[in-house]
């Protein structure tokens, strides 16, 4: 008799991800988080405390202009009653911080796509940020909200990208298409976006080699799978992945990707730990586009589309 086929796991939908998250963004020991809890917690709001709450804030990578803007709006409506109302003084910093992460932008995943073609998903980013990973997790939450998935593994320069891609497909019915290790990446992408129109599924994931950002041949070559791509099918999105415990580094990382190729929105992986939260302001503005998606755990299902309001009452603890 045939072998039976191997059961295939059921992920977690997203809606109940955040919720989750948030309860372990605020068992985090960051920056952020400790700064609000110390400005909440002193007797009286004298120089010496703002320039402690200003300072941890800059260390959180928040930015010195958005950290000079919140502490400018903050001291103007605390300087009458201070913290005499610790309740009105945590919500005006829950307001002003949902303000700073910005809930007008858009963070939907485009997945709008022609008859007969897929919806296209390039990931990319440097070594080490999570990236193949990341777009395993994905695959997993497109597949709960009843997506059909194919995966491109087109990080043909790192032995094990295809094989751990395929290890995430697999878990959950989805096909990776790869090559022979060092083939050409846009070869391998254009294969699968030309496999996912034969085989009519709703969205194709890319995973590119995770380049160095300093070697600018291999971030032509990105531009370069995105324009082979796109013989066969528009590139709805690119998503940059980063470390948010990289800080100023993955900034850096950040400008240089937008450069080479539109990127629409931004993965923040391992915002847990000893992540910097003001990572996520400061990322939006230098990029001028949203946090789409943020990683908080090595588990399959560790990943949720970004709340501005569900991050912010995180951060507080709450």
């Amino acid at each position: 008799s045939e072998p039976a086929a191997p059961q295939l796991e059921i992920p977690e939908a997203p809606a109940g991800r955040m919720v989750r998250l948030r309860r372990r963004l605020a068992g985090s020991n960051n920056h952020l988080a400790r700064a609000l809890a110390d400005l909440l917690s002193a007797d009286r709001l004298d120089e010496d405390v703002w320039d402690d709450f200003e300072t941890t804030l800059i260390t959180s990578d928040l930015g010195v202009g958005p950290t000079a803007e919140l502490v400018e709006r903050l001291r103007r409506e605390l300087a009458v009653e201070g913290i005499s109302e610790p309740a009105r003084a945590r919500e005006l910093l829950r307001r002003e911080l949902i303000g700073l992460v910005d809930p007008s932008l858009d963070r939907g995943l485009a997945l709008e796509h022609a008859e007969g073609v897929p919806a296209v998903i390039m990931l990319v980013g440097v070594n080490g940020t999570g990236k193949t990973t990341t777009v395993g997790k994905l695959g997993r939450m497109l597949v709960a909200q009843g997506r059909s998935v194919l995966f491109g593994a087109a990080d043909t320069f790192r032995a094990a990208a295809a094989e751990q891609l395929g290890t995430w497909g697999e878990r959950v019915g989805v096909r990776t298409v790869r090559g022979a290790e060092g083939a050409d990446p846009a070869s391998v992408a254009f294969n699968a976006v030309d496999e996912g129109i034969t085989e009519g599924v709703d969205v194709v994931l890319v995973d590119t080699a995770g380049r160095l950002h300093t070697k600018v041949g291999l971030m032509d070559e990105l531009g370069k799978v995105k324009r082979v791509i796109e013989k066969k099918a528009p590139v709805g999105e690119v998503l940059l992945v980063l470390d948010a415990t990289t800080g100023q580094n993955g900034l850096a990382q950040a400008r240089v990707f937008a450069e080479a190729v539109d990127v629409t929105g931004i993965v923040l992986t391992k915002l847990d730990g000893s992540a910097k939260g003001g990572i996520v302001v400061q990322v939006q503005r230098e990029l001028g586009v949203p946090v789409k998606f943020i990683g908080l755990g090595e588990g399959a299902d560790d990943l949720a589309p970004f709340d501005p309001e569900g991050f912010v009452d995180g951060l507080l603890g709450e």
